[in-house]
């Protein structure tokens, strides 16, 4: 009985690397036609008979299309994907700052020095003049902003491609670097839903919060940019998470502006002041303790404007009862 066993054992173990080497030599198990690809299905079928002999195949190709020999060259690289976040597109040399080899040992004092210069003359030829020295200053300084703002890489990227077409466009002249680049930090966040509040985004700026004011009125004037009234409910969450609420908590404040969205109270008030309002209202309603100064801290909006929102909210949400 043992023996028979392992005689079928392996019987079976020759015909599946039989099967095998059929498939590597282009041969199909079943009938013996020719095997070929199925790109558009990432598939191995047989020609003749069409049994699906391996499926799900890796595409090894590249994720972009040519179509001639031109573009296949323009759009063949090596190496990281671009990004606007930098001045030269990620495209030059970077030169680590660590003095020590490709084996991790560490450099003798001439080889330091050298490298030193190699450092000194690849960040001069890096930009090559005032427009990129300008647009690396810039990208810096978005990148800092972002980063206090916790913002995601998808909001610096447009507002890296914002300042560009603002230096393109030669808006530049008789304003600061940091005053564009701050209007189209908060620009980028309020096209991406993500939206910081002006006291917040000029609380991380350079500039006063005049300039910043004056100077995204500016950028959006010129660049045409369309950009949406903020939605109140895009800081609740955040609110929220900041104070340590409940999702019930949460969720009551959504429907409260919900509510007075429907009733039209929205307009003309503070999106971050009508957030605050429902975040205090929600833990009120959900019996968890928060005083109007610990929102008015985490929002950065005064504790009148609070109790002036709370009022209107509450209003608005009895009317809403009542019409239901």
């Amino acid at each position: 009985m043992t023996s028979t066993k392992i005689q079928s054992y392996s019987e079976s173990d020759v015909s599946t690397r039989e099967r095998e080497n059929e498939q590597e030599e282009g041969v199909c198990p079943e009938c013996g036609g020719r095997l070929v690809a199925d790109e558009g299905h990432g598939e191995t079928v047989c020609q003749d008979c069409g049994l699906v002999v391996e499926e799900d195949n890796v595409d090894r190709g590249p994720e972009w299309r040519a179509f001639d020999a031109r573009e296949k060259d323009e759009k063949s690289r090596v190496g990281a994907p671009t990004t606007k976040m930098m001045h030269d597109k990620g495209l030059s040399t970077n030169i680590g700052w660590q003095n020590k080899d490709a084996y991790g040992r560490t450099l003798g004092s001439r080889q330091r020095e050298k490298m030193q210069r190699l450092r000194t003359w690849n960040e001069r030829f890096r930009t090559r003049d005032s427009k990129e020295r300008n647009l690396k200053q810039a990208l810096g300084e978005i990148d800092r902003m972002a980063s206090a703002l916790g913002l995601p890489k998808n909001v610096r990227e447009t507002a890296s491609v914002i300042y560009r077409r603002a230096l393109e466009e030669d808006l530049l002249p008789g304003r600061s670097i940091e005053g564009v680049a701050t209007a189209s930090l908060y620009a980028a966040a309020r096209q991406s839903d993500i939206p910081r509040s002006l006291d917040e985004v000029a609380s991380v700026s350079r500039i006063d919060e005049m300039e910043f004011k004056r100077t995204y009125r500016y950028i959006v004037r010129e660049l045409k940019l369309q950009i949406q009234p903020a939605d109140p409910q895009n800081y609740v969450t955040r609110f929220a998470s900041d104070l340590d609420l409940g999702d019930e908590s949460e969720r009551c404040a959504h429907d409260l502006l919900k509510t007075a969205k429907e009733q039209g109270v929205h307009s003309g008030k503070s999106p971050v002041g009508l957030a605050a309002a429902a975040v205090y209202a929600g833990a009120l309603l959900s019996n968890e303790k928060v005083t109007q100064a610990e929102v008015s801290e985490v929002a950065s909006v005064s504790e009148v404007t609070i109790r002036n929102r709370y009022q209107e909210l509450l209003e608005a949400a009895e009317d809403g009862r009542v019409v239901a």
